[in-house]
């Protein structure tokens, strides 16, 4: 099956096309079409070719963990049955089976609400010049890959397509968004990694870290104040690393079922800082024989996660 890496519904307003997912407006004014493509990005940098049937191995991923985790927040699905979306989407109905999800708009909190529960990644890079990450101190002695004492809330920026997000320290965020928001944000963020953690330890996977998003959404109660959702995507290879705890050894780099495989192929090609647009400036083309690989692992964790075939 060739890869979906781009969609154009001609009937319907695209709103934003990101690095994996392309959004709609509907003709229900407070709901947004998500539709997951193939493509796939690294260091903030999406290739040139994508990965079969990686939109929807996110996709059902993401309603699993969608479902497990409701009752720590609630989430922003609404439906992921085309029958039940409104007539101008059920026109596309081919495309958007398995890899669509019709969702609650919400105010996007400008955040990547990201939690370590390992330290590896730029996290590492970071500890190893000066003992911190995102300027938080830590003990001394760690090596790559070491467990963290506590996982850790590490927030980001949201950079626009085709920059990149930058880490920075919780006073920094608090000052973006507030503290009572940034308290409500980072205490939601651990509650999920940690349940998420547990789940994935019972099937022999160590989920070292991911990445949340949050919004706001109008409240249920007349004079309440807004609600905080969980929305995007959550808990898939793409915004978490997820390494088998069979032959987990810290102090080295771990096999990963998640993105780290093509950002290690990506650098092994020549790719740094300043050659985001190609050794020819055409861009970063992925080779086959990693195309296959990548899309073994997702669908392998996948598989491990939720036990259903992606």
């Amino acid at each position: 099956m060739a890869p979906i890496t781009t969609t154009n519904f001609e009937s319907l307003k695209l709103i934003s096309r990101g690095k994996v997912r392309d959004i709609y407006a509907t003709s229900d004014p407070n709901a947004l079409l998500f539709v997951a493509t193939d493509r796939i990005s690294a260091y903030d940098v999406i290739l040139n070719n994508g990965i079969p049937n990686k939109g929807r191995i996110l996709t059902q991923l993401s309603l699993f963990w969608f479902e497990k985790l409701r009752e720590i927040i609630p989430n922003h699905l609404i439906t992921t049955d085309v029958d039940q979306m409104p007539d101008d989407v059920k026109a596309y109905r081919d495309q958007l089976e398995g890899r669509s999800m019709l969702v609650r708009r919400a105010e996007v909190i400008p955040l990547e609400a990201i939690v370590r529960g390992y330290i590896t990644g730029s996290a590492w890079s970071e500890y190893k010049k000066s003992g911190t990450v995102h300027g938080i101190s830590l003990p001394a002695g760690l090596v790559e890959s070491s467990k963290l004492p506590e996982p850790l809330f590490t927030p980001s920026t949201k950079a626009e397509q085709g920059a990149h997000d930058e880490n920075i320290h919780p006073d920094q965020a608090r000052k973006l968004i507030g503290s009572d928001l940034y308290e409500e944000v980072s205490q939601a963020a651990l509650k999920l990694y940690s349940a998420a953690a547990a789940h994935a330890a019972e099937r022999g996977i160590i989920l070292a870290d991911t990445k949340f998003e949050f919004g706001l959404v109008e409240p249920s109660a007349e004079g309440g104040k807004k609600e905080l959702i969980l929305i995007d995507e959550v808990l898939t290879p793409d915004s978490s690393r997820y390494w088998p705890a069979e032959g987990y050894e810290p102090g080295k780099s771990q096999p990963s079922f998640d993105k780290q495989y093509l950002r290690d192929w990506l650098v092994s090609k020549g790719f740094k800082k300043g050659l985001e647009s190609g050794l020819d400036g055409n861009g970063w083309t992925i080779d086959a024989e990693v195309v296959e690989g990548t899309q073994k692992r997702y669908e392998e964790v996948s598989r491990l996660i939720s036990d259903r075939e992606p």
